[in-house]
């Protein structure tokens, strides 16, 4: 991996105000090396250029690390990244926040075994790769995330039996989704918005933060 991409790394880093040691740094370079390796024969991702990745993938999602920090307060929690493709945001979580159980579940097979894959080689113990439907998933999970997966309605209709008691659904979009918002059922609330920001995309980025809407007495 070159000295621009590990700088271009350190700048956006930088940016976001992440304090990211040299292990993690490695780790997240070493992991977008694993994409571009397996996208040649599994098609991974339609982003080729390294820059081009850094920015769209590696930097996008580690805009999602703060937030989710403020949300859990450093706690230990379990995270669910619902159709995860190559592990974004969810591979960049479980590398960022040791203390989060990562689980990146695909419809896809050679996906999911390409998160095992990174688990293992990047050694991150607190990473899994799950090829199943979300609908299907037993486990209970205190965060619920997703990147550009679904729309808002689709996302936490089909993933609202994964949420634990007291869990969230943490959505990652691009333009606020007026749209979608308008669409969800009433079971379930908006509760907090955030633009996010992310270093070198001239693109608007937000996070919603949704829950099941809680039945009056």
């Amino acid at each position: 991996m070159s000295e621009a991409l590990a700088e271009g790394l350190r700048d956006g880093a930088r940016a976001l105000a992440l304090d990211l040691p040299e292990e993690m740094q490695r780790q997240l370079l070493a992991y977008m090396a694993l994409i571009q390796k397996w996208t040649r024969v599994y098609n991974l991702t339609a982003v080729r250029d390294p820059q081009e990745m850094l920015t769209h993938h590696l930097l996008d999602s580690l805009a999602a690390v703060t937030p989710l920090l403020r949300h859990t307060a450093g706690q230990p929690i379990r995270l669910l990244d619902v159709g995860s493709g190559g592990g974004l945001p969810g591979v960049v979580l479980a590398i960022c926040r040791p203390e989060v159980q990562v689980t990146c579940v695909d419809t896809v097979g050679k996906k999911a075994a390409f998160i095992q894959q990174v688990a293992a080689t990047l050694r991150l113990p607190n990473l899994r790769g799950l090829h199943a439907r979300v609908e299907t998933v037993q486990d209970k999970f205190d965060v619920v995330c997703s990147r550009a997966f679904a729309s808002l309605a689709d996302f936490t209709s089909w993933s609202a039996s994964a949420l634990a008691e007291g869990g969230v659904w943490m959505a990652m979009k691009g333009k606020m989704p007026t749209d979608e918002i308008a669409q969800l059922p009433p079971e379930t609330e908006l509760f907090h918005v955030e633009p996010l920001a992310v270093p070198g995309l001239d693109a608007e980025r937000c996070m919603l933060w949704l829950r099941p809407r809680r039945q009056s007495l």
